[in-house]
Formats: structure tokens, C-alpha cells, sequence
């Protein structure tokens, strides 16, 4: 069979099932964890928000707040005490190959080579044979090329993040969730990486969103950023970057936005959290 290039799936998905991107929408969702001893501690306190189709979003707040919590819910591994969420008009209640998880840690199966791992998803699902000929492409698209008979133990971790994120999008999922996807990388490979993710999203157009502690990744990354307040989290501010693309980290407008969320992140947390986005 004839090699798709990724182009053609793009336009294959969209002219079979409409538009291939995803609106998620939130309503009032809650979530509390039970105790030993005490109270249920909660988490999420009637969270309402939505995510228009083919927008980056980030979303940001101080440590513990819920940011993925939030971020498990929408990708079905955990589920709301109460509310509703939906993905193109169709409820969540469980994982589904239209939505992509990347973690922070990579997650790679230490046992199987790159190229099984990518493939992972295509076996679970039970169509490798139909679509492993695209394979191939998906390396290509994260810069792994000839590292499919390499195993996770040779990556370096802006790699193994790559074969993360190639292992999420080979199943070309509506919505890509990235969950602190980089922050254990070194600075440099941070940015680096941040860029490849924005051309990877300007190429396919999947609705993306990722939580971050990092005020700078959040500006220089998202379409808008939603502020969340310490536990029980609220939505603080939902914030429109209205700043071209690409963006420079020390444009005046840039400063004025990051001075602006750090305010907003100060009365959302506590003094002592705030030095955690510096």
C-alpha cells in the first residue's frame, strides 16, 4: 500500500467526519477526594469552561489546585462527583483514542523498541494493519528518524518526550492533552521543545490543552490561558494572548501579559506559591 503522508490524513479525517478538531465543553464539574479522617478534601469546585476547536489553551494555578486533576477528567481516567463534559456534543465518560495524553514523565515501555512503543496505540485499538504504513510519518513529524529499533534507554529526555508525543498523535486524535509534558527538560530543550509542539499544532490544528507551572511557557504557547485559584480551584481569569505568532519572550507586550497573570496568580494563591512560577 501507497505510503498517506500526514496531509492526506488531515484532509481524509476532515472530509469523512466534518470538522476533526475538538470542542470540549464543561459544566459545572466537581471532584473531592475522600479521607481516612476528616472532611473529603475538594479539588474542583463547579468547574464551567470551553474549549473552541483548534484553540491552544493553558491552563495555570498554584501547585496542587487541580490543573490535572482537571486535565485526567477530560481525557476520561478519572471522573466528576458531579457535572457534565463533552467532546463535539458527545458525553466522556472513559478514555477514547480522539484524545491524546502526554505526561511529564515520558512513559515509555522500557521493553519494547520506539517504534513498538509508537505503535502501541494502533494495536490497542486493533487496526495496526490498516494504518501502520503512516507510521514512519510520525517519526518524521517529531524528528525521530532512524531511532525505531532504538530503545527508550538510549533517548535522551527531549527525545523520549518526542516519542511521547508521536505515540499520542498516531492515533490522530480531535484533542491533544499535555499534562507538564516538559517540565523535568533542561532549559534549553524546553524551548526548543515548545516550538516543535506549536509547529506540530499549526500543522495538524487538534484542539491542545496543557497544564504548566511555567508563566512564560503559558504566554509564548496558548491562544488563552485560564488561571485557577488555589483548592478548591475556581476559574480566577480566563486571559486572551493577544500577541502574534511567533512570539518574542521579550516583547513589551510579552512583559506587560506575564506581569499581568503573576498578579492575578498571587491572589489566586498564597506569597509562598507564587516564587514557584519565577
Amino acid at each position: 500500500m501507497e505510503t498517506e503522508t500526514l496531509s492526506a490524513i488531515d484532509n481524509r479525517v476532515t472530509t469523512e467526519g466534518g470538522s476533526r478538531y475538538g470542542a470540549i465543553r464543561i459544566k459545572d464539574v466537581y471532584k473531592s477526594f475522600p479521607q481516612e479522617e476528616g472532611p473529603d478534601i475538594v479539588v474542583l469546585n463547579n468547574i464551567s469552561l470551553d474549549f473552541e476547536s483548534g484553540e491552544f489553551v493553558s491552563l495555570i494555578g498554584p501547585s496542587g489546585c487541580g490543573k490535572s486533576t482537571l486535565l485526567r477528567i477530560i481525557a476520561g481516567l478519572a471522573q466528576p462527583d458531579s457535572g457534565e463534559l463533552d467532546l463535539d456534543g458527545d458525553k466522556i465518560r472513559e478514555p477514547g483514542y480522539e484524545r491524546g495524553l502526554v505526561f511529564q514523565d515520558p512513559t515509555l515501555f522500557p521493553w519494547k523498541t520506539i517504534y513498538e512503543n509508537i505503535a502501541f496505540g494502533l494495536r490497542a485499538r486493533g487496526v495496526y494493519r490498516q494504518e501502520k504504513h503512516n507510521i514512519p510519518e510520525f517519526f518524521k513529524l517529531v524528528g525521530l528518524e532512524n531511532f525505531e529499533k532504538s530503545y527508550p534507554h538510549h533517548l535522551s529526555g527531549g527525545m523520549a518526550q518526542r516519542a511521547s508525543l508521536a505515540r499520542a498523535l498516531v492515533n490522530n486524535p480531535k484533542v491533544l492533552l499535555l499534562d507538564e509534558p516538559l517540565g523535568a527538560l533542561d532549559a534549553f530543550t524546553r524551548m526548543n521543545m515548545q516550538d516543535e509542539i506549536l509547529k506540530i499544532w499549526e500543522r495538524r490544528g487538534m484542539t491542545s490543552i496543557m497544564v504548566t507551572h511555567d508563566v512564560d511557557e503559558a504566554i509564548y504557547m496558548a491562544d488563552r490561558i485560564v488561571v485557577m485559584s488555589a483548592r478548591p480551584a475556581k476559574i480566577e481569569q480566563v486571559i486572551k494572548v493577544e500577541i502574534g505568532r511567533p512570539r518574542q519572550r521579550d516583547d513589551p507586550d510579552f512583559l506587560e501579559l506575564r506581569a499581568k497573570i503573576l498578579q492575578i496568580l498571587h491572589f489566586a494563591g498564597t506569597r509562598q506559591e507564587l516564587q514557584y512560577y519565577l
